[in-house]
């Protein structure tokens, strides 16, 4: 699993596949990520697009961010919600979960942030931002300087504008019921998983729980929301053994990313022969350099469960970033046959193909990430990925529209604008890449500088891309 930026985050749609973390730290002591995981994407939207459409929303159109921190907090505002890792690894059952995401659907739903537009907007612009900016620096090959951009401590702060009336809440909580009830699901994991972060702050004592804060429990707000859950004749519904099993192999996969190595074997020793357990300690063995150990603790996951793209997937993102690209190559490739609607998946095969530096498989990597790219048009890890491929093989214009893609979908208008530029002036007339060319320029050209747009730019190199060597590509932050 490859946490980069954004979840289902489908506003970034920033690198391909299994598990990187790109930290920024808050304080001293603490760090948060956004992260993009193809199998925990798919978890979250199997339970939350029929929530959604439940509640009338435009389901696809509902942003979903996974954030990297261990504490069990969501907060949702607009057609965005944010759910941290802890929110999954402290749940005791899937229904837990899906009570808080129908709760914050419920808030989204009713306009509850339309009352504090400002202060919401306030809060979210930096945050989309630097996000947008981190981004660019990350997928040009920068992540220190898109690190230092990011700033994630802002997600604190929207979810600190996100505070809502008592009225808000009740009348969330009352919608989320509605919406269970609607798609079959019981409340009661809603209920339970209050009354568990409740308990969780008294025995902690140590700090207020961040959910608690934004979304503050009166008791009588409780005892309505219990007797109307009680009521529904899908109340005493329980998640299957499948969906335990499902759930528990989500969070050993979060914590063998995000925790120390020593505390996931901790949790999961040796004796503990279970699925989630190996799953968990192949993460952990790969983190901590004893790469051997991970690939022995995967392939039998892989002997036990032949058809699950994404043990394909870690086993090769375990020898992709050992440096062992060729052996990576089949199982990513597998990945992708077992799942063919995933971008992230394909890119993964792409990058695995480009980075065994032979021109003959350059055509096969391009023609990947098309696919891939068709799945996800706004992926600009994507876009830049083609553009090395293009440039490898000399295709100079094809590889200058690709970063004008690259950057158009990172919102660096101006960068867009002049690689559509320089492709337009190397693309045969007519062509369908030819007039894509032209529609970012037009779509670009608004955002320039009015000295920029009535400056006829030179069409051809510049005398710094004159010294590159052939087949060099762009460099994405090439001015």
């Amino acid at each position: 699993m490859r946490m980069a930026f954004s979840t289902a985050l489908k506003v970034l749609r920033l690198t391909a596949a299994t598990l990187v973390l790109f930290s920024a730290t808050i304080g001293s002591a603490s760090a948060q990520q956004l992260l993009r995981d193809t199998e925990i994407e798919q978890w979250i939207d199997d339970y939350s697009l029929p929530i959604f459409r439940a509640a009338g929303l435009p389901a696809e159109q509902v942003n979903i961010l996974l954030i990297g921190d261990p504490t069990p907090n969501a907060f949702a505002g607009g057609l965005n919600m944010g759910i941290h890792t802890g929110l999954i690894t402290t749940a005791d059952t899937p229904n837990q979960v899906v009570g808080v995401i129908a709760h914050e659907a419920g808030h989204i739903a009713g306009g509850h942030t339309a009352r504090s537009d400002e202060a919401l907007a306030n809060a979210t612009r930096p945050m989309l931002l630097s996000l947008v900016l981190a981004a660019g620096a990350i997928a040009a090959g920068a992540p220190d300087a898109g690190l230092a951009v990011l700033g994630l401590g802002q997600t604190i702060g929207v979810a600190n504008a996100l505070k809502y009336s008592r009225g808000q809440e009740s009348s969330a909580d009352q919608a989320a019921i509605t919406y269970l009830d609607r798609v079959g699901h019981s409340s009661r994991g809603l209920i339970e998983f209050f009354g568990k972060l409740r308990n969780l702050q008294v025995i902690t004592a140590r700090q207020a729980n961040p959910y608690l804060q934004t979304h503050p429990l009166a008791n009588n707000r409780m005892s309505a929301l219990t007797r109307r859950a009680q009521e529904s004749e899908h109340y005493l519904k329980t998640d299957t053994p499948e969906e335990i099993k499902r759930m528990r192999m989500i969070q050993a996969k979060i914590k063998g990313f995000l925790q120390e190595a020593h505390f996931t074997m901790r949790e999961y020793p040796l004796s503990d022969s279970s699925d989630p357990a190996r799953y968990a300690r192949a993460v952990a063995y790969y983190r901590s350099a004893q790469i051997e150990k991970g690939l022995e603790e995967i392939d039998t996951l892989i002997a036990k469960d032949p058809d699950n793209p994404y043990f394909f997937e870690l086993k090769g993102q375990m020898l992709f970033e050992y440096g062992r690209v060729q052996e990576s190559i089949e199982p990513h490739r597998r990945s992708t046959e077992l799942a063919p609607t995933k971008a992230l998946l394909k890119i993964n095969l792409g990058r695995a193909l480009l980075a065994t530096e032979d021109t003959d498989n350059y055509d096969a990597a391009i023609k990947v990430f098309k696919s891939a790219l068709q799945l996800e048009p706004d992926n600009s890890f994507g876009w830049y990925e083609l553009a090395r491929a293009h440039g490898g093989l000399d295709q100079i214009g094809l590889a200058h529209l690709a970063s004008a893609e690259s950057r158009y979908h990172v919102g660096d208008k101006g960068q867009a604008n002049q690689f559509a530029r320089r492709a337009l002036a190397a693309l045969d007339r007519g062509t369908p890449e030819y007039r894509k060319a032209a529609d970012i320029i037009v779509a670009t050209q608004g955002d320039l500088p009015k000295s920029a747009q009535n400056n006829d730019e030179r069409q051809g190199p510049s005398p710094e891309e004159e010294k590159r060597r052939p087949g060099d590509v762009p460099d994405p932050l090439f001015k």
